[in-house]
């Protein structure tokens, strides 16, 4: 006992400060886009023809989906200008499916606290039931980081839960393949009213690479209402505690 009270105190504080400090990202950490047009050559569209899941579009201008973007960097590897380029701004959570689209000098949009009457349930206490509907157990993997203790999820009251009778919502990972289709409904059935619905992961918003196939659904939008998308593949710890956090009105 007294060893590990020795090394514990060696060890000193683990748990990191977001979002009180600034989140520490790895130098080759690709997060929100930055869109340039005017650095394009005219008429080009290598960027459009190199993605692999058709989220980048030059119809109208220059717009790219994060809601489809699988964050690789097909794309400004072929742009021969540089108007498609990524930040690493892990902030890329939205409530509302049109607002994962990006368009040059647009204003940024992130995700908004729920509701007066919502944030009074769930506020202080939020407990999720993850369902993997078919992923690939990226974004399961990134998921289960958020409860080490270099993050400490429960500081901030959320805490996944191994039941959906015990949870207030509904955490979804994967393209929703046609042998999880029911096991995800009969889920949210189970969950009591009101609830929340989470869609974490390029597959779970859209289908991400496995689009078009029809052993999939495509994401969760013609399933069920989702209440905050968080893009990426897999989404990064930081972008999924940081949508969490905006949802539930936390961020300082």
């Amino acid at each position: 006992m007294i060893k590990a009270i020795l090394a514990r105190r060696k060890q000193g504080h683990r748990t990191m400060g977001y979002p009180r400090e600034p989140a520490l990202l790895p130098e080759l950490f690709r997060g929100y886009p930055r869109l340039a047009p005017e650095l394009c050559p005219s008429g080009c569209a290598c960027c459009v023809s190199v993605c692999p899941v058709g989220a980048i579009s030059r119809e109208g201008g220059l717009t790219l989906d994060l809601g489809k973007c699988l964050l690789c960097p097909d794309c400004s590897r072929a742009c021969p200008g540089g108007a498609i380029s990524f930040t690493s701004d892990p902030r890329l959570a939205t409530r509302r499916r049109e607002e994962l689209i990006c368009t040059a000098g647009e204003e940024r949009r992130y995700a908004t606290e729920l509701g007066r009457e919502l944030l009074r349930l769930f506020g202080r206490s939020l407990k999720l039931r993850e369902v993997s509907a078919g992923g690939c157990n990226a974004c399961e993997a990134d998921t289960a980081v958020l409860s080490t203790i270099g993050f400490d999820l429960g500081r901030f009251g959320i805490q996944f839960v191994a039941s959906p009778r015990h949870a207030d919502g509904l955490f979804v990972t994967g393209p929703v393949s046609e042998n999880m289709r029911e096991a995800l409904l009969m889920s949210y059935e189970a969950i009591p009213a009101p609830k929340l619905v989470i869609a974490s992961g390029a597959c779970a918003i859209g289908g991400g690479p496995f689009v078009g196939s029809p052993e999939v659904r495509n994401g969760l939008e013609n399933l069920l209402p989702v209440d905050l998308y968080i893009p990426g593949c897999p989404p990064h710890p930081i972008t999924i505690l940081d949508g969490l956090l905006r949802l539930l009105g936390k961020m300082p």
